[in-house]
């Protein structure tokens, strides 16, 4: 009991510690964490409204949360006096107003084709670029020495103190979520399941308090014991980093290198999306570990701390090789892009860790918040340089195929060359995907039709792959909604339960006697109709005659859906007895290329019958 006692205590200690050594951070977080509860309260057809300012003063107050941690903690280890402290807290304060002015008044777009404002993608992005700067600016700003600075110790205690606040968080969350599913199952089971938002959100608060409680005193001129113990890696870590890590690390790059041979032999076969993935997470992950190593002792971190950057110059000239391809293939997209500024990272922090001794780990976080501005940055971001780049590689072929002139498009006199059409609808599906990107004057913005891509380029979408023998076909044809003339008929029968069964029978009686009517399916799913009188056949007919002539007008081609007319879907019948117009909803016809063989499937509306006199 003690021991939770002691516990509870140091949590309340560190959170009150964090309120004053951070003001400004945590009275953004609670702000945040109001604004927050304001949403989970509100219903959505009251919510939609306001729902735009909410989202401006949640990523306002959240950027006024981390850029307070580094502000403050910059008067503290730079000045250490109480006018630089009071200055600081009010410029972390002014960060959060700024924002949701920035936000609120410039920001605003209409969503889905309606006058509410909304968030583009791209200033949410922007936002959460200030907030990684912010921070990282934090973790460099904890050294007051700049004659002892060390980012990596700065950088594990930064990761300590997240995940020690991560497990409080968790812990506290799994006790009070599972305090309130009992008060609901046991006492009051009218409670609403808004109060498991409202605890999420308080104990988000809470482990925020304990994240920044955690750190120690960085005023300038003080010393704090805590800072060597919050900087020390526990015995788990090490051995984690070391033997478990370092390996996995290590077998990549003996992978990445093993692929660089093969691309010497017989050139690259992996997908460039596989590739760009791959290559970020050895990156990232590579020089990450190398700042949590950077103060390791052992074998095998030295190995690591050696070979990780000179592998690295290795696999990056073969990947700087496997980029140029694809940009000579495809042009820039946001993939080629995004791989470009992680091959620079990449280079940079291996000369860095192979020539610089003293703390490369900084210049390297320094380097990673540059790429990261200049990736949300417009004209050279990550959604106007590769609009730029397409716009530019689909007026050379357009204007390379003289389908481009005076800044009007025409349809080619001729069809271009297979790897031409290929390249201009890459091009074109691209553009047309970049939301809210300044597009060409000339570029028509409604190409993604099938049939306006046709018209206005004169040859139809193609995509690699498309000279290759399609190995299914089909027809696949449709009614409309439409009226139909039964004037001449008595009776509408329907055979709608016909479906998974191989027939099906409706006996009505007539004039003439007693009538049968019979739908009855083969195995490849040609039917056939048949009607009886009194037990007499008058009439078995199957519908092959009719799905080759379906067949003929509508050949199987790509999977498309094809509106039909009534007199394509529908047939006659007419004997001495009896007239009938039988009336289907879609007819399909499936042909494998390869086994050559053929399947039907017809979906029968009605049948409307009638005796003749």
């Amino acid at each position: 009991m003690n021991a939770l006692t002691q516990s509870i205590s140091n949590m309340i200690k560190g959170s009150l510690k964090a309120l004053s050594a951070f003001p400004a951070s945590i009275g953004a977080a609670v702000g945040l964490a109001l604004v927050t509860l304001i949403r989970i309260q509100l219903d959505w057809p009251v919510l939609q409204p306001w729902n735009f300012l909410l989202d401006c003063l949640q990523l306002a107050l959240a950027t006024g949360a981390i850029f307070s941690l580094a502000a403050i903690t910059a008067a503290q280890s730079r000045f250490g006096n109480r006018k630089a402290f009071l200055g600081a807290n009010l410029l972390g304060a002014g960060s959060a107003v700024v924002t949701f002015l920035v936000l609120y008044l410039f920001s605003g777009t209409s969503a889905g084709g309606t006058q509410r404002a909304a968030l583009s993608s791209l200033i949410v992005l922007r936002v959460f670029v200030v907030i990684f700067v912010s921070l990282v600016a934090f973790i460099l700003l904890m050294d007051r020495s700049k004659e002892n600075d060390d980012f990596a110790e700065s950088f594990f205690m930064t990761h300590k103190a997240f995940f020690i606040a991560l497990i409080y968080g968790l812990v506290l969350l799994a006790g009070t979520a599972g305090i309130a599913r009992a008060v609901q199952s046991l006492l009051y089971r009218e409670m609403s399941g808004k109060v498991y938002g409202y605890l999420a959100t308080l104990v988000g608060l809470l482990t925020f308090t304990i994240f920044v409680g955690y750190f120690p005193d960085f005023k300038k001129g003080s010393e704090d014991d805590r800072r060597e113990i919050a900087q020390k890696q526990p015995r788990f870590i090490v051995i984690l980093f070391g033997y478990i890590m370092v390996p996995i690390v290590l077998a990549l790059t003996a992978v990445l290198l093993i692929w660089a041979g093969k691309t010497v032999l017989g050139g690259t076969e992996v997908s460039f999306v596989r590739l760009s993935a791959i290559s970020a997470a050895y990156t990232i992950g590579g020089l990450w570990l190398h700042a949590m190593l950077a103060r390791h002792d052992s074998g095998v971190a030295r190995v690591y701390r050696v070979v990780y950057p000179a592998a690295s110059i290795v696999i990056l000239l073969f990947e700087a090789w496997a980029l140029v391809g694809q940009l000579r293939v495809s042009g820039l997209k946001v993939t080629e892009y995004a791989f470009l500024l992680v091959w620079a990272l990449a280079a940079a922090g291996s000369v860095l860790l192979l020539t610089r001794k003293r703390d490369p780990h900084r210049i390297i976080a320094i380097i990673v918040c540059v790429l990261a501005v200049v990736y949300v940055l417009p004209f050279v971001g990550y959604r106007d340089l590769p609009v730029y780049a397409q716009s530019k590689r689909l007026e050379k072929l357009l204007v390379g195929e003289h389908m481009l002139a005076e800044g009007k498009i025409t349809p080619a006199s001729a069809e271009p060359s297979l790897d031409v059409r290929i390249a201009v609808t890459d091009a074109v599906s691209y553009l047309l995907r970049a939301d809210d990107a300044k597009l060409p004057s000339w570029f028509p913005r409604d190409l993604d039709s099938e049939s306006e891509f046709k018209a206005k380029l004169g040859f139809e979408k193609t995509w690699p792959g498309s000279e290759v023998p399609k190995m299914y076909l089909s027809t696949n044809l449709y009614m409309p909604a439409t009226a139909i003339d039964v004037d001449a008929y008595r009776w509408a029968v329907s055979l709608h339960d016909a479906y998974g069964k191989e027939s099906n029978s409706v006996t009505l009686q007539g004039d003439k006697g007693l009538y049968q009517i019979d739908w009855i399916l083969s195995g490849n799913g040609v039917p056939t109709v048949r009607i009886m009188l009194d037990g007499r056949m008058i009439v078995e007919q199957s519908m092959d005659v009719y799905l080759q002539d379906v067949v003929s007008k509508y050949p199987p081609a790509e999977s498309f859906s094809t509106e039909a007319p009534l007199a394509d879907m529908s047939v006659k019948l007419d004997t001495p007895e009896i007239k009938a117009l039988l009336v289907f909803d879609s007819v399909s016809v499936n042909v494998n290329t390869e086994s050559n063989s053929t399947d039907y499937w017809m979906s029968l509306r009605s049948i409307y019958f009638s005796e003749n006199p």
